[in-house]
């Protein structure tokens, strides 16, 4: 394997945009890659995060705490929905860059990408349609399953159904989006996605603010929004991908294309679903202290979004990397690229918690009037700010499991948050009361980066094992050719 670096054998961007994409996870020097991947990406999750920030301005411009605690108490549907779209966009993105990676060594590995594509978008959209209809069939039932107070139902209800009938949509938009960045156009993911946030804006003022829809309105806004984000996705993938097709076609239940799709994928599942089913137990403990803590509690997390999802665009940004270079069998790429992303992760949280920190209550009172929400606000705030530091880099241990195709460790990491979470916020509400409950997350979150470490640890002659098969297969082309 060759000792170069990659900073020194980079050879210059080609010109056309694709083949530019490649080239960033291919051979481009490993600061101009992290930046071409994570900076479109951390600035569309900030647009992202600033809207949901906006969005409560919206809502609580209509000065009904209920409402804000409405879109609190749904808040597990978005989880759904993501699970949907993550399944198939975040297992069949890692496996289309692996294979595009591959494909260096040999180019027989690209045939297999539009099977991955077509299965992932259409697999989504399927599941997506049977899961919404059944929650609309079962929407009362499930609006008290989400713990909705009685002041909250109606509202609750009005957003909970509005979201469920958009979730073939949602999940779609998802796994399109992960499909996109997989081939390392992060700027067209960041068109794509900023559009949506605008689109939802301009929503947002017409159901809201112009139709008094209030939260459905919201919801509404959302779904369709997302669809436009399906169209510019669908469009970008059929006029610009060489490898991958949307066509029904090519959709297969080929285990080839099923196991790696659903080795990660299920980790994106068992962390959803063990997020719906915290967040109903955070809900359902919440309620028994009233409207006013479940409203600070979202506003709170929107406010320490900004910087997550700052954190979150640099561990989805480097994940194709990751994956390309793991595919390639490069591993001073490999090496490269996690450490920078991790300098970069613990920048971003350190420096966003500190001066959330400080400003805490100056921020938290633009959105809230009332002084004991405004006081319970800043302490979730706190909360949540030191869980950012710790979920940070459990974020980028985890895209490196998914990336190398270590399936059972990044299940772990999913599965662990939502293990120790209802444990530790049950015993903290018996011991400590409100304060236990907005702790729970940031004692939780703590613990499963110590996992995430020793699973690292334990997982290093494994993903070396991969790197060095892919090194072998590239030295046998090079031989070949010579």
């Amino acid at each position: 394997m060759s000792t170069t670096t990659p900073e020194a054998s980079a050879p210059v961007a080609p010109s056309d945009g694709v083949g530019t994409n490649r080239w960033y996870l291919s051979a481009a020097p490993i600061t101009r890659a992290l930046i071409h991947l994570c900076v479109p990406m951390a600035a569309a999750m900030i647009v992202s995060a600033v809207y949901n920030v906006i969005n409560s301005g919206f809502i609580g411009s209509l000065h009904d705490t209920a409402l804000l605690a409405a879109v609190t108490f749904g808040a597990p549907i978005l989880a759904l929905v993501m699970a949907v779209g993550g399944v198939f966009g975040v297992g069949g993105g890692a496996l289309v860059s692996r294979l595009l990676g591959a494909a260096e060594n040999d180019p027989g590995k690209a045939g297999q990408i539009k099977h991955v594509s077509s299965f992932a978008v259409w697999g989504s959209v399927i599941v997506g349609a049977v899961l919404g209809g059944l929650g609309l069939v079962f929407l009362d039932p499930l609006v008290a399953l989400l713990g909705a107070t009685p002041a909250a139902v109606p509202a609750t209800t009005a957003f909970v159904g509005v979201m469920l009938a958009f979730v073939p949509v949602l999940a779609a938009a998802f796994c399109l989006e992960q499909l996109v960045r997989a081939e390392g156009a992060a700027r067209q993911v960041m068109i794509g996605l900023v559009a949506s946030t605008v689109a939802n804006l301009l929503f947002d003022v017409l159901f809201i603010l112009v139709l008094p829809w209030g939260v459905a309105g919201a919801a509404l806004a959302i779904g369709l929004s997302n669809f436009v984000t399906i169209v510019y996705f669908a469009t970008w993938l059929h006029r610009h991908s060489e490898h991958m097709s949307l066509a029904p076609r090519w959709f297969t239940l080929s285990p080839a294309v099923l196991k790696p799709v659903f080795g990660v994928g299920v980790g994106e599942l068992l962390q959803a679903g063990f997020l719906i089913v915290t967040s109903l137990v955070l809900n359902n403990l919440a309620a028994a202290y009233g409207d006013g803590p479940l409203a600070a509690m979202g506003v709170a997390v929107r406010l320490a979004q900004v910087p997550e999802f700052l954190v979150m665009g640099i561990t989805l940004g480097v994940l194709p990397l990751l994956a390309y270079s793991f595919g390639k069998g490069d591993r001073a790429r490999l090496t490269a690229a996690l450490r920078g992303s991790a300098i970069a992760v613990g920048a971003i949280t350190l420096v966003s918690a500190t001066v959330l920190f400080v400003l805490r209550d100056q921020v938290f009172s633009a959105f809230v009037a009332d002084p004991s929400v405004l006081t319970i606000g800043a302490t979730i705030l706190t909360a949540q700010l030191v869980a950012m530091i710790a979920n940070g880099f459990t974020g980028l241990i985890t895209s490196l499991f998914q990336a190398t195709g270590r399936a059972g460790a990044a299940t772990v990491m999913s599965a662990t948050q939502g293990i120790l979470f209802i444990p530790v916020v049950i015993l903290g509400n018996l011991w400590f009361g409100l304060p236990g409950i907005i702790w729970a997350l940031t004692v939780t979150e703590a613990a499963v980066l110590l996992v995430g470490l020793v699973l690292w640890l334990a997982s290093r002659r494994a993903i070396d094992r991969g790197l060095d098969e892919g090194s072998a297969q590239r030295a046998e082309e090079v031989l070949e050719a010579a």
